[in-house]
């Protein structure tokens, strides 16, 4: 007699995003996992196989509360936010709208079924003076959208479902359509045009390749792990070392990099000056192991050719 077991059915929300895409590449090709994508519009993903798709707006409760319906998931991975910073300093209450009030009904809906919700969230979360920062931290945000994505995290805290926060930082990658790009990309394609750019020095990230933190989520998913944490790269850098190992990589001029501090830029929103992210908790229950930055370059410069 032969037993069937459950397979997981894992729902994402932002599927059409940077990390969602990333997500719905590795779970398809695990036997073990019912894959379900979802996003706001039409399916954008560049796989036809190995995944259900439906259509959901993470800012209507009821659209939520119908997806969650037909499908019962085991586990909510929600990657779907406002995340440019700046717009969300210029339109507040959009960015509550689809940062909180979206987490407070995914938070509703994962009561009503039984879901665990692992929710992601970001460096923003604090003040960038005492960075690398550990989970334990006490977040004291700068901007609108780090108090967005604090009162998301404390919305989850004080519920009572299963639940875990994946922190990250400056996500890179590459999406299929190349509708994004990234400090890799904008500075290779600086430096082969011949411009001169300038890149700050004064503030320092562990910037995530994409693919090590859908791998990250895919841990805390697979195991139900709870509690906060941190997802990042290892290497804690500033733009402008980022901007340097770029062009060492493609073997593009470093004269055409000019160092420059934060306040040559005017921006809606302020930045924390020092993040980066301590991973040894990360390491040790999940197994997370990040490339380096180096390596990631390699990896999108591999994707590059491809495409």
């Amino acid at each position: 007699m032969t037993t069937l077991t459950h397979k997981k059915k894992i729902l994402v929300t932002g599927a059409n995003g940077l990390l969602g895409q990333k997500l719905i590449g590795f779970l398809r090709e695990d036997d073990t996992v019912e894959t379900i994508a979802t996003a706001r519009g039409s399916n954008r993903l560049p796989f036809t196989k190995g995944y259900s798709y439906l259509t959901m707006d993470i800012t209507d409760a009821g659209s939520i509360e119908s997806a969650f319906s037909a499908v019962k998931p085991d586990v909510v991975i929600h990657t779907a936010a406002m995340t440019n910073v700046d717009q969300c300093e210029a339109e507040k209450e959009n960015c509550w709208k689809q940062n909180v009030t979206a987490v407070e009904y995914l938070v509703r809906a994962c009561r009503n079924h039984g879901s665990f919700l692992l929710h992601l969230s970001t460096d923003f979360i604090f003040d960038g003076t005492a960075g690398p920062y550990r989970e334990d931290d006490e977040p004291n945000p700068i901007s609108f959208y780090g108090w967005s994505k604090y009162a998301a995290e404390k919305a989850i805290i004080h519920s009572d479902i299963r639940w875990a926060i994946a922190r990250t930082i400056l996500v890179y990658g590459i999406a299929h359509d190349m509708s994004r790009s990234n400090i890799v990309l904008w500075v290779k394609k600086s430096l082969e045009e011949g411009k001169t750019i300038q890149v700050v020095d004064d503030q320092w990230r562990t910037p995530t390749l994409a693919e090590d933190l859908a791998i990250g989520c895919m841990l805390i998913a697979r195991s139900e792990s709870p509690g906060v944490f941190n997802i990042s790269g290892k290497d804690l850098l500033t733009p402008y070392e980022m901007a340097h190992q770029t062009a060492d990589y493609f073997g593009l001029d470093k004269d055409l990099i000019r160092r420059a501090d934060s306040t040559t830029f005017t921006q809606p929103a302020r930045r924390p000056a020092k993040t980066g992210f301590v991973l040894d908790k990360a390491e040790s229950i999940l197994g997370y192991a990040p490339r380096s930055f180096s390596e990631g370059i390699g990896i999108l410069a591999s994707q590059l050719k491809e495409s």
